[in-house]
């Protein structure tokens, strides 16, 4: 469990700071500090840890690589304001009256807290986010996703991938010509 937790502590953190820095003007700055806590991560990584603090650092790694790419695109793109679609569109955390609440364009859900494990998390990249928009567009309405494409590109590893940023259960069907209603229960 301490993994789920870091990492969500840590995106509440990354949340509130990249938004200070927004405001402030910052963003160069934070993205110095944002390197260097990735350095600080590496280092640990290469110490002697237990088999679960390696994978609760790997999977932080990852998180922290792609919040970093985020602030570097804020940045070139100098990006002043809170309500910038480039800032929006993010996957982001707040601490809001005892709860976590994941925020993403218009979409507002509050952390599912369901417990699960403690596990790798995917390389983020532009077409993963933009899954997580469609996504998390659906989740809105209460619809599930059903990611559509050639066999092997990601399709059910992104869409588990943001069901672990939002702590919910994500149950996936394989489904082929021959799956019926009644093949579903």
């Amino acid at each position: 469990w301490p993994g789920q937790v870091v990492i969500a502590v840590s995106s509440i953190y990354w949340t509130s700071e990249v938004s200070d820095a927004i405001t402030q003007g910052t963003l160069p700055d934070y993205l110095k500090k944002s390197n260097d806590q990735i350095s600080e991560i590496v280092e640990l990584v290469r110490g002697k840890l237990s088999g679960g603090e390696r994978m609760t650092l790997g999977a932080l790694t990852v998180i922290d690589v792609h919040a970093r790419d985020v602030v570097a695109q804020l940045t070139d793109a100098n990006v002043s304001s809170l309500n910038d679609f480039m800032w929006i569109s993010q996957l982001r955390n707040y601490w809001e009256t005892n709860e976590v609440i994941v925020r993403m364009i218009t979409t507002v859900l509050t952390y599912g807290y369901e417990y699960l494990g403690n596990s790798a998390r995917l390389v983020i990249t532009p077409l993963t986010d933009r899954c997580y928009r469609t996504l998390m567009g659906a989740l809105k309405l209460n619809l599930g996703g059903a990611p559509e494409g050639p066999a092997g590109t990601g399709k059910t590893e992104t869409t588990k991938d943001l069901a672990k940023a939002v702590a919910k259960q994500c149950v996936v069907f394989n489904c082929s010509d021959g799956l019926d209603y009644k093949a579903m229960g």
